[in-house]
């Protein structure tokens, strides 16, 4: 007997598809897209086609687990959960009794985006302790702060209305990788007559698909958004009307612009004048002009100074007043008025305690001069052994004797590995949960579809006992998964929508506007306390940072000195059927993928005798990892790039993180993933290689 099970992907993309998984004899069997959800469109990606796999697959963790061996080395002995939640319960009150709450370090990210499983009762349970606070900077640091500076929440152009652009910027995003379902909208506008502009540094799926590509030098966009800008005042074109009503602070950065010019942008980008001219000319003279940010483009050191031009760009030719013009950085801020952070309930006592910036963990494991020094760290939907940066220095720090590692995982990660203690949790298909998006404007609800595999636990039951563990008996710790999704949308607009956990569990999503088709800032509307987009933020200044948008150079990318070193620039972008590391020890996605590659401007492999096939070494000052060469007609002279996140352990040791560095962008703590420097050296020809697996590339 079969029956259908409405759902939603819960990866840290834009998309959050709307799914339905139909089940025979309590079996999950098939998986699809929902035909009629307005984004989804009943299509799934093809890294979460087959998630079906990851679900069933052999290597799955299903029953706690107690380290028996060395750190690192994957010695583990099953345990029953009694003992297994004891083991953790101890080794954090061990760390509070001798050296203080703070010694206990929550490690958490967006293995999955649902408000149940990945931001509720795990953060309670930690701020309740009085445990040193998670700095999330680790994706969007720099773009959330400088959204929060510019219209302190993240809105713009709905994602359905590109549609109606006449001309598309799509600016630092991969869409087919990372937003596939974005695509569709652009290429019906794009075949309805709108020209459609790639800008990114890297010679991507989308961008072969664009009518356009502008291949500027990395860290450079603050550069290309000032130049465009001071040539459309120049032409008279900005909407001074608009920018009257519905900004604060133009006239300050109108006065910076003539400081400006194609010709002092295209040099700095390394670009060509006549593209900086015919680009703003193009957005003069059409109507209306959308820009798609992505989230590539602030992993460097002017980061956000450069999120803060691109907003302020898609805005002062006033395409906001039309349907389908405009910017959008991110959806998220769609539902604000929908939804409750979880995360802090009323009632709960949560202490003031330090901060640690998630992207920072290699420092925060190894730095002996911290008071007090992290002894006990709980991870859960992360692999950071494999995806913070300065990961050669992370590692070490993992394998402390002194430091007690609890891990919840569904499947044997880099982190893992180093665990004192793994604790096997549920997958999406197995648990409740609910899930806003930040690409579009839909919130879905997630239906457990099987009983869970094995012994595997939600988080929320694991974070539950372990409250009961460590003697903690505050109700808002105990809340149950369906106490939970009604929580997140007790507000007065979800009830004034008809939006319910009854209403949800029948329709499975709700949209949470009325915006499609509309133009909510044709006369601001932003959710500032005055509703006009803030161009000149004078409170920046007090954190040493610039109040007028403009441009911040990258660090190691600008760095001359440096690049007499290591003259190649790295960027380590998202792969298409993978996301983040999940996925990458499942066959048929690295099979998709092919062995880790290093991918190279031909007359930069020629300057070091590499050829396709070769093995080199990519190294600099933090670290080194070894992967197969690759020459790219499309790649830019100077600028390489390998993908992210392969597994380290299945590579040799190390990834692409080995040489990323821990040094933080200009605004919101967040790390610089593409602002760094490398060499690559040659290490064999391919003619004296034998073949060589995924698994073995490195050694």
């Amino acid at each position: 007997m079969s029956h259908i099970v409405n759902g939603a992907c819960p990866l840290d993309c834009p998309d959050t598809c709307a799914w339905q998984i139909e089940v025979v004899d309590g079996k999950a069997v098939r998986m699809r897209g929902r035909k009629d959800h307005p984004y989804t469109r009943g299509s799934l990606c093809g890294k979460v086609n087959h998630y079906l796999d990851a679900v069933y697959a052999p290597d799955r963790l299903t029953t706690p687990m107690r380290r028996v061996g060395e750190k690192g080395d994957g010695a583990f002995q099953a345990i029953d959960w009694d003992e297994a939640i004891g083991l953790a319960a101890t080794g954090i009150q061990t760390a509070i009794d001798r050296h203080g709450a703070e010694a206990v370090l929550p490690y958490y990210y967006a293995g999955t985006l649902g408000a149940v499983q990945g931001w509720s009762l795990g953060q309670r349970l930690f701020k309740h302790l009085g445990a040193t606070r998670l700095g999330t900077t680790i994706c969007t640091g720099a773009a959330t702060a400088a959204m929060k500076a510019t219209m302190h929440r993240p809105v713009g152009t709905d994602p359905e209305d590109f549609i109606h652009a006449r001309l598309i910027l799509v600016w630092g995003a991969n869409l087919l990788s990372s937003n596939m379902h974005q695509w569709h909208f652009i290429h019906a506008a794009q075949q309805a007559g709108a020209h459609v502009v790639a800008i990114d540094p890297l010679p991507t799926d989308t961008a072969l698909r664009c009518d356009e590509h502008i291949q500027l030098m990395p860290g450079t966009d603050g550069a290309l958004a000032m130049g465009l800008m001071a040539e459309i005042v120049a032409a008279g074109a900005a909407d001074e009307e608009w920018l009257a009503e519905s900004t604060v602070g133009w006239p300050e950065l109108r006065e910076r612009l003539s400081e400006w010019s194609a010709e002092r942008a295209a040099q700095i980008c390394g670009i060509d004048v006549s593209v900086v001219r015919a680009l703003a000319q193009r957005m003069v003279t059409t109507r209306p002009t959308a820009i798609r940010m992505g989230l590539g483009l602030q992993r460097h050191g002017g980061a956000g100074a450069a999120y803060r031009s691109i907003v302020v760009l898609g805005s002062i030719l006033g395409d906001f007043r039309l349907v389908g013009g405009g910017v959008l950085p991110e959806t998220a801020g769609r539902f604000d008025a929908i939804t409750v952070d979880l995360e802090e309930p009323d009632g709960l006592p949560l202490p003031t305690v330090r901060t640690i910036n998630m992207s920072r963990l290699a420092e925060a494991l190894t730095d002996t001069t911290q008071t007090p020094e992290v002894h006990s760290l709980v991870v859960w939907n992360t692999n950071p052994a494999a995806t913070v940066p300065d990961q050669v220095r992370a590692q070490r720090g993992f394998r402390r004797d002194d430091l007690h590692l609890t891990v919840l995982e569904q499947r044997m990660t880099d982190t893992a590995m180093f665990a004192d203690v793994l604790l096997p949790a549920t997958m999406q298909t197995e648990h409740l949960d609910i899930h806003a998006s930040y690409g579009h404007h839909y919130l879905t609800l997630n239906l457990p579809a099987i009983e869970p595999i094995g012994d595997c636990l939600p988080n929320t039951e694991i974070f539950r006992r372990l409250a009961t563990a460590l003697g903690l008996d505050h109700p808002r710790l105990h809340d149950s998964d369906e106490d939970l999704v009604r929580q997140f949308i007790d507000t007065d607009v979800a009830r004034a929508r008809g939006i319910t956990f009854e209403s949800l569990s029948q329709t499975g999503y709700a949209r949470v506007d009325d915006f499609r088709g509309a133009t909510p800032h044709a006369h601001g509307g932003f959710p500032t306390r005055d509703g006009k987009l803030h161009i000149t933020v004078p409170e920046l200044a007090e954190q040493g940072l610039d109040p007028i948008p403009g441009y911040t150079p990258p660090f190691e990318i600008a760095d001359e000195e440096l690049a007499k070193r290591f003259p190649l620039v790295l960027i380590s972008p998202a792969q298409r059927f993978f996301l983040n590391s999940t996925f990458a020890d499942l066959p048929r996605h690295l099979k998709l993928t092919g062995e880790p590659t290093l991918f190279l401007h031909a007359d930069d492999a020629a300057e070091r005798g590499i050829e396709d096939g070769d093995l080199v070494e990519v190294a600099n000052d933090r670290g080194a990892f070894r992967v197969a060469a690759a020459i790219h007609p499309g790649a830019r002279r100077g600028v390489a790039w390998s993908y992210k996140v392969y597994w380290a352990k299945d590579v040799g040791g190390n990834n692409v993180n080995a040489t990323t560095p821990v040094r933080d962008a200009d605004m919101g703590g967040s790390p610089t993933f593409h602002d760094n420097r490398v060499e690559a050296t040659l290490v064999a020809k391919a003619s004296e290689l034998s073949t060589r697996a995924v698994a073995t590339i490195g050694d």
